[in-house]
């Protein structure tokens, strides 16, 4: 223990020594750099920065700037604007600045701006606008050619054009003649070629038409130049449409004009006169067509009629790939025009399942917008009578019709939709021309000419090789026999596998439509009767639609609706009402007098509730041709239920009638 304490002791001695001598150092060092630094020149006692990691000051460079070079850099500077307003139009400045070296005219565009922003004021009067016309159009002279592609010289010269006085649109149109193909191909200056060609003179278009020869099918290519050469295809001649036609058929065509008259309006037509040869103008239409699918360049009415043209001569094989080309949204784009709903009736005929799919697909979220359409209710109307697939129609379809079926209803086009499924084909509801668009085929995929020619090769080859033996002929009357089957699957194809009164039930009653109809045909009963339009489909509804369809799972609310016509025409005659009474309507009377000879359940109905007792009051004018149909009716039990109150206004001569034969004759 004591061993342990020496040495602790010791150690701390040792320590009190070193701290000492430490001190002693310390101390002898200062008192030797004090006479060290008293030595140093004056300039080397500068004190240096507090961050050691600044690169030492050279002395080449000279340490300070004189106040006359400092007060120079000021003035060079630029001093920045204080407020935004002042910032904003100092940038404009410099925007304009830029504009005046790239643009040649900038100053002649400003100009212009402000007379259009003048001009265009509807409070500005008629004398006012002309003079500033005047002055804008003499500003413009030489130089609008070169200025019409500008987004601000276009609108301003399309407003020219519009108030501006015959010659001076006739100068105009001189001016910019040489340029119209250049000008067509621009965003900007398409608007004026459009405004100019519908204020051109026959003469001033059919020089601008003879003008695209040769380029018809570069236009139509492009984005731009296509919206060139519809409007002019819209505006020409039936000559002249012609002539734009035939250039996209062959190249012959392209280099020759006037090589056929109007006379030869098809394509078959004008192949057989001029001798051409079908695969040649099969490619040539499809290095014209293929471009312009491909960049969906398909809204154009032009180029629906080519490709109408085209489904006339072309095989299977080329009409498969265009199918399958637009089964999709783009068919929504062509089916504003007439020609446009054919290809998309064509396309649903023809193409698969899996193509009619995509079709109906992409009509999702435009179904309703293509019901009230005079062309596009066509194509509803054929993807109802075709395709089977009954659940999609009745999601895709039938559903997004539903929030507006009472204003489908009351609409000419609208209305076809039902009146399909209700009664089929019916040529009160749809034109002849509107049936042949319906029942339009591709003569490709019509295989009774092949087989006829068929069995003709097939009588040749047999009397003229007496030495082929009966096998052979047996061969070729097997294949024969498949073209034929063939041709039944492909008519099959066509109106669809599934029976179409099934079809039409499934679609009807399965999917609600029928009930809707009938619900929403007894709330309006009286609006609905009294319409042009919507009046047709209350008489459907009420007779139970073609067929029978709606019976007898309907038959209750058929009955109600039979009800509210009945106290609908039960309601007393009153001069001081607004609303004719439905006896004396032209709609509703009518309506009524074909549900009477049509429909003996709502004879009887409307017979005791509405017009027993009571014939005479209603046996003139409208409403005595109400009263006769009770007589004229094909059923015996309707005719007795009313013939002993309506004999005697017979025989006094105050009702008239025709008997049933003499009606059926009529």
């Amino acid at each position: 223990m004591a061993a342990k304490k020496q040495e602790v002791e010791n150690t701390k001695k040792r320590k009190r020594i070193a701290g000492s001598n430490t001190t002693e150092s310390a101390a002898n060092e200062s008192h030797s750099k004090k006479p060290f630094k008293s030595a140093k020149k004056p300039f080397d006692s500068v004190k240096k920065p507090f961050n050691s990691d600044k690169k030492p000051f050279k002395s080449d460079k000279k340490p300070f700037k004189s106040d006359k070079a400092d007060a120079a850099g000021k003035d060079n500077r630029k001093i920045a604007p204080a407020s935004g307003r002042e910032r904003r139009l100092h940038a404009k400045e410099l925007a304009d600045a830029r504009k005046m070296k790239r643009k040649r005219h900038f100053t002649l565009e400003q100009d212009l701006a402000r007379l259009w922003e003048k001009m265009r004021c509807r409070e500005i009067s008629k004398e006012d606008r002309t003079k500033l016309v005047t002055e804008a159009l003499q500003k413009m002279k030489g130089k609008i050619h070169e200025i019409a592609g500008s987004h601000i010289s276009s609108r301003v010269l399309q407003t020219c054009v519009k108030h501006c006085s015959q010659s001076e649109r006739d100068a105009v149109f001189e001016e910019l003649r040489p340029q119209f193909l250049a000008l067509a191909y621009n965003a900007y200056a398409v608007h004026l070629v459009k405004k100019m060609l519908d204020s051109a003179s026959k003469k001033q278009l059919a020089g601008f038409i003879s003008a695209l020869h040769g380029h018809i099918a570069p236009l139509l290519r492009h984005m731009v130049g296509s919206v060139v050469v519809e409007h002019a295809y819209e505006l020409a001649s039936a000559a002249q449409k012609q002539g734009l036609l035939l250039e996209l058929y062959s190249t012959e065509f392209k280099l020759f004009k006037d090589l056929v008259t109007l006379k030869e309006s098809r394509l078959l037509d004008v192949m057989s006169k001029l001798s051409l040869q079908k695969g040649s103008v099969l490619r040539h239409m499809a290095s014209v067509i293929q471009p312009i699918l491909e960049k969906g360049i398909v809204d154009h009415s032009i180029i629906h009629r080519v490709l109408l043209e085209y489904f006339s001569i072309a095989d299977q094989s080329s009409v498969t790939d265009i199918i399958q080309q637009l089964s999709s949204p783009l068919l929504v784009r062509m089916i504003g025009t007439k020609d446009g709903a054919k290809i998309g009736i064509l396309c649903v005929k023809y193409g698969n399942a899996k193509e009619r799919k995509k079709i109906i697909k992409g009509l999702k979220g435009h179904i309703d917008k293509t019901a009230y359409h005079q062309y596009g209710c066509l194509v509803l109307v054929c993807i109802l009578s075709v395709v089977d697939d009954t659940k999609l129609i009745t999601k895709a379809i039938i559903r997004e019709l539903q929030p507006s079926l009472k204003e489908l209803v009351f609409d000419k086009n609208g209305r076809r939709v039902f009146l399909q499924l209700l009664h089929p084909n019916c040529s009160r509801y749809f034109s002849p021309e509107d049936l042949a668009s319906l029942n339009s085929s591709i003569p490709s995929f019509s295989l009774k000419d092949q087989s006829e020619a068929s069995s003709q090769t097939v009588t040749s080859e047999v009397s003229l090789s007496d030495k082929e033996s009966k096998d052979d002929v047996e061969v070729a009357v097997d294949e024969l026999n498949k073209d034929q089957t063939s041709a039944d699957d492909l008519d099959l194809a066509e109106s669809g596998k599934k029976d179409p009164f099934v079809r039409r039930q499934e679609l009807l009653i399965k999917s609600g439509l029928a009930e809707n109809l009938l619900d929403i045909s007894i709330e309006n009963v009286g609006e609905l009767i009294r319409s042009n339009f919507g009046k047709e489909v209350l008489y459907q509804v009420a007779t139970g639609g073609s067929g029978g369809i709606l019976h007898p799972t309907l038959d209750d609310k058929i009955n109600s609706l039979h009800e509210a016509i009945a106290s609908l025409a039960a309601e007393s005659k009153s001069e001081d009402s607004q609303e004719e009474h439905v006896f004396e309507n032209f709609h509703s009377s009518r309506t009524i007098r074909k549900l009477i000879l049509d429909c003996p359940n709502f004879a009887s109905t409307l017979w005791e509730k509405a017009l027993k007792g009571k014939s005479e009051l209603w046996a003139h004018g409208h409403s005595g041709k109400v009263i006769s149909a009770f007589l004229e009716s094909p059923d015996l039990k309707v005719q007795k239920l009313a013939k002993n109150e309506l004999q005697p206004l017979v025989d006094s001569g105050i009702l008239k009638y025709l008997k049933p034969k003499e009606l059926a004759t009529k």
